[in-house]
């Protein structure tokens, strides 16, 4: 089988830092630094790709960790979401993948004279020349902007993760298996198997089997996700309308690398607070870039004789479980779920099995209030 990585992009080329351009005439203050830098050409002329890139000022002498922020669908760079970075301690870069800049309406931004191609997805480019399709560009800007990050002084370029919003998710997925100097990926909402379910079903028969079979082919990030070997946070909820839980799962799955679950009950899908701020994501990246305690960690998880269960380690007090369920079938968009409390006992999670449930999971909460989810399970 091709490997698509190699085929696709050129990765010695993106591993060189682009040339850098300066662009205060965004800037509202002078803590997050707004720049261009060099993309790859689109239809035979050169790009340029607007950012924004904040290092901390409480710097200290010794190279900093650093986050590459994946916007998602009509989204575009946001300055705030740095700045959540660097109040944290990281520096970050966040950088607009469908050739616009941060001016206009959300969902409707200005584009810019050297953007390269408009998002989302670029069904409608499939026909064109690979190269000048948006997910090649939009995973060459991400490759890029990872070269930039570590070419930074204050910047330790072997502590460097990435975390992407829904299309940033699905786009994370992608990179997850196309660049392996980034420590881990955090995937939120979403995933790969789109052909499989996902809210663009309705896309990909509009396009004919032909011109779906190709996008499939090349862009569905399950062709990426089998050679992704860096961990991976999955954040999501359990009715995300875009991204499905068994999308989700096929997705994890298929990586080989650990991957950790946090799956919230009716989860909002978004950017700002939904999709940012999980105190999971701060989380997980402290324990691999900051020498933080790691999230808990599900050994195994199972039903037997009606009991669900989960066993577990954590270097965190677990505090509560929960046991999520739905009785329905169908569009798991449209599915209804329920929480209720699980048992704890040493280091095992379980609760009685839900009469007439079809899918279940148990969640463990601790004593911080994070989540993680062991696997759903299809009854």
């Amino acid at each position: 089988m091709q490997d698509l990585r190699k085929i696709i992009w050129d990765l010695d080329k993106l591993s060189i830092p682009p040339e850098i351009y300066s662009a205060p005439e965004f800037e509202s203050d002078a803590d997050v630094k707004a720049i261009f830098y060099d993309g790859l050409r689109w239809n035979g002329k050169p790009t340029k790709v607007f950012a924004w890139l904040g290092i901390p000022k409480n710097k200290t002498d010794e190279p900093m960790p650093a986050m590459v922020l994946i916007h998602g669908g009509g989204g575009t760079a946001f300055q705030e979401w740095v700045r959540l970075w660097n109040n944290r301690g990281y520096s970050a870069i966040a950088m607009d993948l469908c050739g616009c800049i941060p001016k206009g309406v959300y969902g409707n931004w200005n584009r810019h004279e050297s953007g390269g191609p408009p998002g989302w997805g670029g069904f409608d480019q499939i026909d064109w020349e690979i190269e000048d399709q948006w997910t090649y560009h939009a995973i060459s800007d991400i490759i890029l902007a990872h070269s930039i990050m570590s070419s930074l002084p204050e910047v330790d370029p072997n502590r460097i993760g990435m975390t992407g919003i829904s299309w940033g998710g699905y786009l994370a997925c992608i990179a997850s298996g196309v660049d392996n100097r980034f420590k881990f990926a955090v995937p939120v909402y979403g995933c790969g198997f789109l052909g499989v379910n996902s809210c663009w079903l309705p896309t990909f028969q509009a396009m004919g089997e032909e011109k779906a079979e190709k996008w499939l082919n090349l862009w569905d990030p399950s062709n990426y996700l089998k050679n992704t070997m860096m961990p991976t946070l999955w954040v999501t909820g359990t009715n995300d309308f875009a991204y499905p839980l068994d999308s989700v799962q096929r997705s994890y799955r298929a990586t080989k690398g650990e991957h950790t679950l946090c799956i919230k009950l009716r989860m909002p899908h978004g950017h700002g607070g939904a999709g940012e701020n999980p105190e999971e994501i701060h989380a997980y990246a402290n324990s691999y870039l900051k020498n933080g305690s790691p999230l808990a960690k599900i050994i195994d998880y199972g039903i037997d004789e009606n009991i669900v269960w989960a066993s577990f380690e954590s270097i965190s007090d677990i505090n509560q479980a929960e046991i999520l369920f739905t009785k329905d079938l169908g569009d798991w968009f449209n599915r209804e779920w329920y929480s209720e409390p699980a048992n704890i006992d040493k280091n095992i999670a379980f609760a009685n099995l839900p009469e007439n449930a079809t899918v279940c999971y148990l969640n463990l909460i601790d004593k911080d209030g994070l989540v993680v989810s062991s696997e759903h399970i299809e009854i």
